[in-house]
């Protein structure tokens, strides 16, 4: 019989972010009050499972979500520059409500192949550095479960390329709540489902800036 390992993908909770700021990679960008609410609610959801490891993005967020399940396991956090946000051009820019950047002249050079996308890390380069790690973390915990916490863009372009669907995508479309889990089952080396779930889903006070 194959051994069973579960890779969670935990997305990072709610940021403090008042000016609607693009703010990818940019240092400083830390949990609101609703967002420590969550990654808590998450390690209480999460808490008692089998999880021998846990992994985080280097970013303020992903570490800050990363603790509270890091405290009520008894882990250490490794940090690993694989999960991290996705490179954007438009970083440190004001999106404003909706869309309104791509109406905004000013960008649009970024624009040109969406598919690629024109504006940012491709979307194959963010599926092999997810993938990469967590092959990693699946032989660390083999036979066990373990959480690795990063963003939205990366647990969605990882999670697109497992169900053979193409990359490019309406980023509206993504299902990756705050502090949701995309769960990845392996019996032995071969991935046999993917799940999803939200376990802080009712505390969201509003929209997010995409791709955070």
């Amino acid at each position: 019989m194959a051994e069973t390992t579960v890779v969670h993908l935990l997305r990072h909770g709610e940021v403090h972010n008042p000016g609607g700021v693009l703010y990818g990679r940019l240092p400083g960008y830390h949990l609101s009050e609703t967002g420590r609410l969550m990654a808590e609610t998450v390690a209480k959801a999460v808490g008692g499972r089998d999880i021998v490891a846990l992994y985080s993005s280097p970013l303020e967020r992903a570490r800050e979500t990363a603790a509270p399940l890091a405290a009520k396991l008894g882990i250490e956090v490794v940090q690993d520059e694989r999960l991290i946000e996705a490179g954007n051009l438009l970083e440190g820019r004001v999106l404003g409500q909706g869309l309104a950047v791509l109406r905004n002249p000013r960008n649009y050079r970024y624009f040109w192949n969406p598919m690629r996308p024109s504006w940012g890390e491709p979307y194959p380069v963010i599926v092999q550095r997810m993938k990469s790690i967590i092959d990693e973390a699946r032989a660390a915990a083999r036979g066990h479960e373990t959480v690795l916490v990063s963003h939205q863009l990366p647990i969605w372009a990882i999670r697109s390329a497992a169900e053979g669907r193409r990359l490019w995508h309406d980023p509206r479309r993504r299902q990756c709540a705050l502090a949701s889990l995309t769960t990845l089952t392996f019996d032995g080396d071969r991935l046999v489902s993917i799940g999803y779930s939200e376990p802080a889903g009712g505390l969201e006070t509003g929209p997010t800036v995409p791709g955070a």
